[in-house]
This record gives C-alpha cells, structure tokens and sequence, in this order.
C-alpha cells in the first residue's frame, strides 16, 4: 500500500555487545548505561565485578593515583607445570588482562583526602595471592605507614595461588603482620570487599580492617559453600556468605552502594582523623 509505515521484514543489524542480559534480574541492558552507572545493573543494582584499573577511576580523584611497584612480576620458585608451565600462564593472563600482577598498589586522593590506595584484579587468575600480591600489599601498608596516610584497599580474590605452593601460604601470614605493626602504629585501614573476597585474602588482610565495608551482594567467606555443605554435611543458610548475611552476624561494619564509595570512604577518614 502506497505510504504504508508498516516496518519490512528487512533484518536491521545491531552491533554485537551493544546490550546484554543481567544474570540476576534477566532484563535486557544497554551496556553503555550498565558502564555508565558504574557497572551496576540499573534495573536491579547488581554490581559486576569490574577490573582494577576501571575501579581506581572510580575512586580515585582525576589523575591523582601515582602507583609504584609495577613492574614486580613473580618468578617461578617450584617450576610448577599443569596444562602449561607457571611462567607460560602469567604471560598468557598478563597479555589478556593487560597487568603484570593481581593487586595495582599506589598514592591516591579521594575527594581530596591523601592515602594509599590498593585494589586487587580477579580478572587476573582470580586476584589469587601469590608473592607478588603479598609483597605489593605489605608495601602497600608500610607506606601508608611511613607516610602516615589512610590505607584502603579494595580486595577481590579466590584465595592461594596453587603453583606457588607454601610460598603463597606464607603471604597470609606476612600481610597480616604488616597491618598489625600498622596498626600500632594508630593507621587507619578501611578494607572494600568486593565480589568474591574469599580463601586466604579473606583470612588475612581482608579482615583486620578497622573499618569493614563491602558492596552489595558480594560474596565473602573462606571456603565456597558448596565446600563447607559438603564438609559438614547440613544445609546453609540462604544468603549465606552474601555481604548481608554477614553484615547482620556481625562480620562486616556496614554495606555501601558502589555510587557512594568514594563519599563513605573520605568521611570515614574526617571523623578518623578528629
């Protein structure tokens, strides 16, 4: 018919990873509005997990960050081999990510009030903590230290790097040393656990905090559920191990919106500081 406005059946292309399913609400999301709040879903405010690079923007006033140590990289003490030798996956991940390591460590401002600021990258073998990450966040921690600033770091990891061996073990032990010679020294440690912060990471320096934050819905504990179900034989909980079930049994301080991070954090350095 002569002027209809009925659409053809012409097939009309859509670039490909312009929209995108939530996991958790199943609405179909422009990515470009997922990004831009964040990456948080706007319909369901699920936070993805995002890299430690887009995180530091997040926090970090513009052009602030100065980071150091970035080009320790790990070395490979057990000549550990599994599909492929130790070195042989660091430079695969590395190549994919576009890290040399798990944790990005440096000085930072946010919203103007000085510290040292570490954020961890489960993009890179699931931020698991090899030497590398526990020697960055000791560094981390004596600088803020020596500089006498807040320390924040924003953790994300599974746990142990395997093919390291007990040399990742003793990280636990070695990061947990330097936050309690920090601590009495009367530094500020405000730990941002994000989605998972599990395993050894957990452990240690994710917990001793003196102030616990973490973001909505992140997954936080030592073993995987499904571990801890099976070992003791007994159904969980619902919402175990979520950052609201351990918020209400006492283990977190409080939950903040990924939006209000960078408010939460500098007003806990001003009453801090009083």
């Amino acid at each position: 018919m002569a002027g209809s406005t009925w659409p053809s059946n012409k097939k009309v292309d859509v670039p490909e990873g312009l929209w995108m399913r939530c996991p958790k609400c199943e609405s179909m999301v422009y990515r470009k509005v997922m990004e831009e709040n964040l990456h948080v879903c706007p319909e369901c405010e699920l936070h993805y997990r995002i890299n430690a690079r887009t995180r530091i923007q997040q926090l970090a006033d513009p052009d602030s960050f100065t980071e150091f140590l970035e080009n320790l990289v790990p070395i490979d003490p057990l000549q550990f081999k599994d599909r492929i030798t130790y070195p042989d996956r660091i430079k695969q991940v590395q190549a994919k990510v576009g890290e040399k390591e798990a944790v990005i460590v440096g000085k930072a401002h946010i919203r103007g009030r000085p510290v040292i600021l570490g954020v961890m990258d489960s993009s890179f073998i699931m931020a698991s903590m090899g030497s590398v990450v526990g020697e960055k966040v000791t560094a981390a921690i004596e600088r803020a230290m020596a500089e006498k600033l807040p320390l924040v770091v924003v953790t994300a990891s599974g746990g142990a790097r395997m093919q390291e061996g007990m040399i990742s073990l003793m990280q636990m032990a070695k990061t947990s040393a330097a936050v309690g010679k920090f601590s009495d020294a009367g530094g500020l440690y405000i730990s941002v656990m994000s989605d998972p912060t599990t395993a050894g990471v957990a452990a240690s320096f994710a917990f001793l905090g003196d102030v616990l934050i973490a973001e909505p819905g992140a997954m936080i504990g030592f073993a995987g559920p499904r571990v801890i179900a099976n070992t003791i034989r007994t159904e969980l909980p619902e919402g175990f191990q979520t950052a609201e079930f351990m918020l209400e049994h006492g283990f977190l301080d409080r939950i903040v919106h990924r939006k209000d991070l960078r408010s939460e954090i500098a007003r806990i350095v001003d009453y801090c500081a009083k």
